[in-house]
């Protein structure tokens, strides 16, 4: 079971990670006046990594057949483990955004050239240089840290953004916990994974994304500067983090909140 445990702990931290950093992504194409081709790799990276969000569940599935047959086992213990690794591929994610952005200015001008992502990855990706990426490496510095205030950021966004994230990270994980702990309706409770995602991706979708997107705007038309951005996404990433970590304290709420609706079904 630790080795399953390992990997999904794995699987979530690239996730995790992956997610995060398509704000780079974004701040690269407004940086290079090329938003589309920027939106257009985020999007792939983001179903990508929200579909495999979705794998956990299968990955699960023998750990928590065990945890039914052994009362004694750990389960919420292990459950919490793979929440840590979310929290430590955002927290990589923020610490890699300086080199992301500039290797994801490299990659949206080799896609724009190319014209399609299979045709870049044919052209450019090779063993050289892969290995001159790390010359490019950029990490964060501590002034970046006081440019961080909230000031002239809306709250609410950074607050719904940490609890959405949240959502998101507990979504099967609970889900699954309450199907441990409700004997007779497992089924139901474990089926409860998929709305929670939905409905958080509904609200990150719905509520945020509409709003970095006409911050976008008013950067690309010289409304604002682009330090005003990299300030938003940079509190964005840091209210991820802050997500995963509230992760872990919802966890067992909702998975008996799942429970005692599915019995009261």
């Amino acid at each position: 079971m630790a080795q399953q445990v390992l990997l999904i702990a794995w699987l979530t931290f690239v996730i995790h990670l992956s997610e995060t950093l398509t704000y780079a992504i974004r701040l690269a194409g407004v940086r290079l006046g090329k938003l589309a081709v920027a939106l257009s790799l985020s999007g792939i990276i983001l179903l990508v990594s929200r579909t495999s969000n979705m794998i956990q569940a299968l990955f699960l599935g023998n750990i928590i057949d065990y945890a039914r047959e052994h009362s004694g086992y750990p389960l919420v213990e292990q459950l919490r483990v793979i929440i840590g690794a979310s929290t430590m591929g955002t927290l990589t994610a923020i610490l890699l955004l300086p080199s992301a952005v500039f290797l994801f200015s490299r990659i949206i001008a080799h896609l724009e050239l190319a014209g399609s992502l299979p045709q870049m990855v044919r052209d450019s990706v090779s063993i050289r240089k892969l290995k001159n990426a790390r010359t490019h490496l950029r990490f964060p510095r501590l002034e970046m840290l006081s440019k961080l205030r909230i000031g002239g950021i809306p709250k609410r966004l950074v607050i719904l953004n940490c609890v959405v994230t949240a959502i998101y990270t507990i979504g099967v994980l609970a889900a699954l916990l309450a199907s441990a702990l409700s004997l007779g309706h497992s089924t139901a409770a474990s089926q409860a994974s998929g709305l929670i995602n939905g409905v958080a991706t509904i609200l990150l979708t719905v509520l945020i994304d509409p709003q970095i997107g006409l911050l976008t705007d008013k950067v690309l038309r010289g409304e604002k500067d682009v330090r005003v951005l990299n300030k938003v996404f940079g509190l964005l990433m840091v209210s991820r983090l802050l997500g995963t970590v509230l992760a872990q304290l919802l966890l067992v709420p909702a998975a008996h909140v799942i429970k005692w609706f599915v019995e009261t079904l």
